[in-house]
């Protein structure tokens, strides 16, 4: 019977210390790096050119 209540009493530890830690990462507002990698793949990417070479005069 000790062992059901130190069960109960350890998992309601464990969702209140996850309420909590999800709380003040809501309120830190640090999701906006996660967003910003997940639209990352749909950037295109600008091929390198080459400058532009000048016209060589005779």
């Amino acid at each position: 019977m000790n062992v059901i209540v130190l069960q109960v009493f350890v998992s309601l530890m464990l969702v209140v210390g996850s309420l909590v830690l999800f709380v003040w990462t809501v309120r830190a507002g640090t999701l906006d790096h996660a967003d910003r990698l997940s639209l990352a793949p749909l950037n295109e990417e600008k091929p390198a050119t080459a400058p532009p070479r000048q016209p060589k005069k005779d």
